[in-house]
């Protein structure tokens, strides 16, 4: 009883609990040694890091193997429909830009039919963090080519090897808008948490391209294949705030293959822009209704 009451004595009466993230009650259900337990550690890392509530966190998923992460941590989670990840996200956060929203999701999910949102959701530039699980191949649907699977790679659905020039998302990043562009490789975890706490802490979209190997079919880019070619842009003397810079290692790809902040901008965020979302987050306030007699009337 006397260690109850020296507890109790230690929490305000009322006060809320601000319990930080962890792992949920639901067991990753991935392949082991798949890239994306490294991803699901350091979303949860990069969190407790900034000491973020829990209850304040949401995370958002598309569709495939990367997209069931929001199941795994003891946050807000959305599991939305394939490609439609970043619309659902801006919708929360929008709704209530007093959270921490987080997208997550994998190649083919965010490069293939999400990537008109991709583009619109990064030149809005809205404050949000959006984490791809890159394995350049279609996991959950048991290993067909994907958008960023390597010219050559003989694949399910590409038997005679891809034909297809792969997308680059690092470039298509900064070309299109977004404020923090960084790349992490699941065989480094912290540096990978050190990104995402980054991306989180940025004021503007913040996307993070997470190298996550696809150990069951992908055998071309696995563990070993990044591990000779990976090499970290902090310690080659790289700019940030060079946009060309940015630029040019962003089209490195091969027998090189740069990891950490390849660029980080300042422009104003879609939520200061927006004129109703500068009286704070929708979700707390008043709906007013003045003068909606005259609006009606100009339809009647």
């Amino acid at each position: 009883m006397a260690g109850s009451s020296a507890v109790a004595s230690t929490v305000p009466t009322g006060a809320p609990l601000k319990m930080l993230i962890g792992k949920s009650d639901t067991k990753p259900t991935w392949c082991p040694g798949c890239g994306d337990f490294s991803v699901v550690a350091a979303v949860e890392m990069a969190v407790k890091k900034l000491a973020i509530p829990s209850h304040e966190v949401v995370i958002v998923s598309g569709i495939g193997c990367s997209s069931n992460l929001p199941h795994f941590l003891s946050s807000y989670g959305f599991h939305g429909i394939h490609g439609r990840s970043l619309p659902i996200a801006e919708g929360v956060r929008w709704a209530n830009h007093g959270n921490t929203v987080i997208a997550t999701g994998g190649d083919g999910d965010g490069f293939g039919i999400g990537c008109g949102h991709f583009v619109h959701t990064m030149r809005r530039n809205v404050d949000m963090t959006y984490v791809v699980m890159d394995n350049q191949i279609y996991g959950l649907t048991t290993g067909q080519a994907s958008p960023t699977s390597m010219m050559g790679q003989k694949t399910k659905s590409t038997p005679a090897g891809v034909i297809e020039n792969p997308i680059d998302p690092m470039a298509l990043a900064i070309a299109s808008g977004a404020t923090y562009v960084a790349r992490a490789f699941s065989g480094d975890v912290k540096q990978m948490a050190d990104l995402i706490s980054g991306g989180i802490q940025h004021k503007g979209f913040a996307f993070i391209d997470a190298l996550s190997p696809c150990v069951t079919y992908n055998k071309l880019n696995t563990f070993d294949w990044f591990r000779q070619r990976v090499y970290k842009l902090e310690t080659a003397g790289h700019d940030p705030t060079d946009k060309g810079a940015a630029f040019a290692r962003a089209l490195e790809w091969g027998d090189k293959i740069p990891t950490g902040l390849f660029y980080k901008g300042d422009r104003p965020t879609y939520e200061e822009l927006e004129e109703v979302l500068t009286a704070g987050p929708l979700s707390k306030q008043t709906a007013g209704m003045k003068g909606h007699e005259s609006v009606l009337d100009e339809f009647l």
